[in-house]
Protein backbone atom coordinates (compact mmCIF):
# COMPACT_ATOMS: atom_id res chain seq x y z
CA UNK A 1 0.00 0.00 0.00
CA UNK A 2 1.29 3.30 -1.11
CA UNK A 3 0.41 6.41 1.35
CA UNK A 4 1.09 9.91 -0.49
CA UNK A 5 -0.13 13.25 1.43
CA UNK A 6 0.72 16.83 -0.31
CA UNK A 7 0.48 20.12 1.53
CA UNK A 8 -2.58 22.29 1.61
CA UNK A 9 -1.58 25.09 -0.62
CA UNK A 10 -1.90 24.64 -4.19
CA UNK A 11 -0.24 22.02 -5.96
CA UNK A 12 3.17 22.75 -7.94
CA UNK A 13 3.12 21.70 -11.46
CA UNK A 14 5.62 19.04 -10.76
CA UNK A 15 3.85 17.70 -7.50
CA UNK A 16 0.27 17.07 -9.79
CA UNK A 17 3.29 14.96 -12.38
CA UNK A 18 4.45 13.16 -9.41
CA UNK A 19 0.98 12.46 -8.00
CA UNK A 20 -0.24 11.52 -11.05
CA UNK A 21 2.55 8.94 -11.86
CA UNK A 22 2.03 7.34 -8.44
CA UNK A 23 -1.57 7.01 -9.41
CA UNK A 24 -0.92 5.38 -12.58
CA UNK A 25 1.60 2.92 -10.91
CA UNK A 26 -1.07 2.05 -8.56
CA UNK A 27 -4.12 1.56 -10.83
CA UNK A 28 -1.80 -0.92 -13.03
CA UNK A 29 -0.92 -2.93 -9.78
CA UNK A 30 -4.44 -3.34 -8.86
CA UNK A 31 -4.88 -4.53 -12.66
CA UNK A 32 -2.21 -7.09 -12.08
CA UNK A 33 0.56 -5.73 -14.07
CA UNK A 34 2.96 -3.73 -11.94
CA UNK A 35 5.78 -4.18 -14.06
CA UNK A 36 5.00 -1.70 -16.84
CA UNK A 37 5.23 1.57 -15.02
CA UNK A 38 8.27 0.88 -13.28
CA UNK A 39 10.26 -0.25 -16.29
CA UNK A 40 9.58 2.10 -18.59
CA UNK A 41 9.73 5.82 -18.43
CA UNK A 42 6.44 7.88 -17.41
CA UNK A 43 7.60 10.95 -15.68
CA UNK A 44 8.57 14.22 -17.91
CA UNK A 45 12.07 14.59 -17.15
CA UNK A 46 12.64 15.95 -13.60
CA UNK A 47 15.34 17.95 -11.64
CA UNK A 48 15.23 19.10 -7.84
CA UNK A 49 15.78 15.32 -7.12
CA UNK A 50 18.81 14.83 -4.20
CA UNK A 51 20.74 11.45 -3.66
CA UNK A 52 22.99 11.14 -0.72
CA UNK A 53 26.39 8.84 -1.74
CA UNK A 54 28.48 7.31 1.47
CA UNK A 55 31.44 4.55 1.67
CA UNK A 56 33.90 3.59 4.17
CA UNK A 57 34.89 0.76 3.08
CA UNK A 58 38.61 0.11 0.88
CA UNK A 59 39.12 3.20 -1.86
CA UNK A 60 36.51 5.31 -0.72
CA UNK A 61 36.69 7.97 -3.24
CA UNK A 62 36.79 5.69 -5.70
CA UNK A 63 33.50 4.03 -4.85
CA UNK A 64 31.44 7.30 -4.56
CA UNK A 65 32.93 7.70 -8.92
CA UNK A 66 31.76 4.53 -9.42
CA UNK A 67 28.85 5.03 -8.15
CA UNK A 68 27.98 8.38 -10.08
CA UNK A 69 29.22 6.51 -13.64
CA UNK A 70 26.62 3.70 -13.19
CA UNK A 71 23.79 6.38 -11.94
CA UNK A 72 24.78 8.22 -15.39
CA UNK A 73 24.66 4.69 -17.36
CA UNK A 74 21.40 3.88 -16.16
CA UNK A 75 19.93 7.04 -18.29
CA UNK A 76 20.19 9.62 -15.08
CA UNK A 77 21.68 13.11 -15.35
CA UNK A 78 23.86 14.61 -12.99
CA UNK A 79 22.94 18.13 -12.57
CA UNK A 80 24.79 19.65 -9.69
CA UNK A 81 27.61 18.01 -7.07
CA UNK A 82 28.84 18.88 -3.60
CA UNK A 83 31.88 18.89 -2.46
CA UNK A 84 33.26 15.57 -0.93
CA UNK A 85 32.85 15.50 2.70
CA UNK A 86 34.69 13.26 5.63
CA UNK A 87 32.03 12.56 8.35
CA UNK A 88 32.07 10.85 11.29
CA UNK A 89 30.60 7.54 11.39
CA UNK A 90 26.62 8.12 12.61
CA UNK A 91 24.53 5.82 14.68
CA UNK A 92 27.78 3.53 14.78
CA UNK A 93 30.58 5.58 15.90
CA UNK A 94 33.53 2.74 16.15
CA UNK A 95 33.81 2.14 12.76
CA UNK A 96 36.32 4.44 9.70
CA UNK A 97 35.26 7.60 9.03
CA UNK A 98 32.89 8.42 5.59
CA UNK A 99 33.48 10.05 2.50
CA UNK A 100 29.66 11.21 1.41
CA UNK A 101 28.22 13.51 -1.23
CA UNK A 102 24.85 14.88 -2.22
CA UNK A 103 24.02 15.14 -6.03
CA UNK A 104 21.85 16.79 -7.28
CA UNK A 105 19.94 14.54 -10.28
CA UNK A 106 17.55 15.07 -13.40
CA UNK A 107 15.88 11.69 -14.42
CA UNK A 108 12.19 10.89 -16.09
CA UNK A 109 12.30 7.81 -13.58
CA UNK A 110 9.47 7.20 -10.61
CA UNK A 111 10.59 7.08 -7.30
CA UNK A 112 10.10 3.27 -7.01
CA UNK A 113 12.71 2.43 -10.15
CA UNK A 114 14.73 5.27 -8.95
CA UNK A 115 15.31 3.51 -5.70
CA UNK A 116 15.62 -0.06 -7.53
CA UNK A 117 18.32 1.57 -9.88
CA UNK A 118 20.28 2.36 -6.73
CA UNK A 119 19.64 -0.58 -4.75
CA UNK A 120 20.96 -2.57 -8.19
CA UNK A 121 23.83 -0.11 -8.39
CA UNK A 122 25.36 -1.30 -4.42
CA UNK A 123 24.57 -4.79 -5.31
CA UNK A 124 26.79 -4.70 -8.29
CA UNK A 125 29.66 -2.72 -6.49
CA UNK A 126 29.77 -5.06 -4.06
CA UNK A 127 27.83 -4.02 -1.17
CA UNK A 128 26.95 -6.02 2.27
CA UNK A 129 24.29 -5.25 4.96
CA UNK A 130 26.43 -5.74 7.76
CA UNK A 131 24.40 -4.20 10.45
CA UNK A 132 21.92 -1.22 10.63
CA UNK A 133 24.43 1.75 10.92
CA UNK A 134 27.12 -0.50 10.12
CA UNK A 135 30.57 0.00 7.49
CA UNK A 136 29.61 -0.05 3.81
CA UNK A 137 31.64 0.13 0.65
CA UNK A 138 28.66 2.27 -1.11
CA UNK A 139 25.64 3.70 0.23
CA UNK A 140 22.96 5.61 -2.23
CA UNK A 141 20.25 7.27 -0.64
CA UNK A 142 17.06 9.47 -2.32
CA UNK A 143 16.97 12.53 -0.19
CA UNK A 144 14.48 14.55 -1.77
CA UNK A 145 12.23 13.76 -4.78
CA UNK A 146 11.24 17.53 -6.25
CA UNK A 147 8.62 18.20 -3.33
CA UNK A 148 6.91 14.68 -3.09
CA UNK A 149 5.80 13.32 -0.19
CA UNK A 150 5.71 9.77 -0.25
CA UNK A 151 5.72 6.52 2.07
CA UNK A 152 5.71 2.99 0.70
CA UNK A 153 7.00 -0.04 2.26
CA UNK A 154 10.61 0.48 1.22
CA UNK A 155 10.49 3.99 0.17
CA UNK A 156 9.79 7.26 2.01
CA UNK A 157 9.79 10.84 0.58
CA UNK A 158 11.87 13.05 1.68
CA UNK A 159 14.36 10.70 3.52
CA UNK A 160 13.28 10.42 7.19
CA UNK A 161 16.74 11.16 8.84
CA UNK A 162 17.51 14.58 7.07
CA UNK A 163 17.03 16.85 10.11
CA UNK A 164 19.16 15.25 12.48
CA UNK A 165 22.40 14.06 10.35
CA UNK A 166 24.82 17.05 9.67
CA UNK A 167 26.57 14.52 7.18
CA UNK A 168 23.71 15.17 5.36
CA UNK A 169 22.69 18.76 5.64
CA UNK A 170 26.01 20.22 4.91
CA UNK A 171 26.36 19.26 1.57
CA UNK A 172 22.58 19.43 0.77
CA UNK A 173 23.62 23.30 2.21
CA UNK A 174 26.11 24.03 -0.44
CA UNK A 175 24.06 22.85 -3.50
CA UNK A 176 20.49 23.35 -2.29
CA UNK A 177 20.51 25.95 0.70
CA UNK A 178 17.00 27.61 0.14
CA UNK A 179 15.12 24.50 -1.28
CA UNK A 180 12.16 23.77 1.67
CA UNK A 181 11.57 20.65 2.90
CA UNK A 182 8.11 19.82 2.00
CA UNK A 183 7.08 18.26 5.46
CA UNK A 184 9.16 20.09 8.15
CA UNK A 185 8.81 23.59 6.00
CA UNK A 186 11.98 24.93 6.32
CA UNK A 187 14.81 25.39 4.09
CA UNK A 188 18.00 23.18 4.25
CA UNK A 189 20.16 25.81 6.04
CA UNK A 190 17.42 26.32 8.86
CA UNK A 191 17.41 23.08 9.05
CA UNK A 192 21.17 22.97 9.20
CA UNK A 193 21.25 25.89 11.87
CA UNK A 194 19.07 24.01 14.50
CA UNK A 195 20.27 20.38 13.88
CA UNK A 196 21.23 18.68 17.18
CA UNK A 197 24.44 16.37 15.26
CA UNK A 198 27.82 17.02 16.70
CA UNK A 199 29.55 14.79 14.47
CA UNK A 200 32.57 16.15 12.63
CA UNK A 201 31.90 16.86 8.84
CA UNK A 202 34.80 18.66 7.23
CA UNK A 203 35.54 19.20 3.77
CA UNK A 204 37.62 16.02 2.41
CA UNK A 205 41.25 17.16 0.91
CA UNK A 206 41.34 14.78 -2.22
CA UNK A 207 45.61 15.67 -2.39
Amino acid sequence: MVYYRFQESPLSSSRVLVHSCILAYEVAKYLGSPSTPITKPIFAAMSGIYLLLGSNIGRRLKNLDRAKELIVSNGITIKKESQIYETAAWGNEDQEAFLNQVIEIETKKSPQRLLQITQLIENEMGRVRYEKWGKRLIDIDILYFNDLIFQENDLSLPHPGIADRRFTLVPLVEIASEMVHPVLEKTQAELLSVCEDQLEVSVFDQY
